[in-house]
């Protein structure tokens, strides 16, 4: 795996920890964000998967 996929992969992680936090935990009760924080994280899943297979086919 090389850096970018790496760092994007991280970031997404991230997001999707975010996303769960404010979708389950009951103190922040953010519906709204958890959905914006869950796109966020789908968006950097597939720059990841997209820059991935970019560099196979190289």
């Amino acid at each position: 795996m090389d850096e970018d996929v790496a760092a994007l992969a991280l970031v997404f992680a991230i997001w999707a920890l975010l996303a769960a936090a404010y979708a389950l935990v009951p103190m922040l009760s953010m519906p709204d964000a958890a959905r914006v924080w869950g796109a966020g994280a789908a968006v950097f899943l597939a720059l990841a998967v997209w820059v991935a297979r970019s560099r196979r086919r190289r």
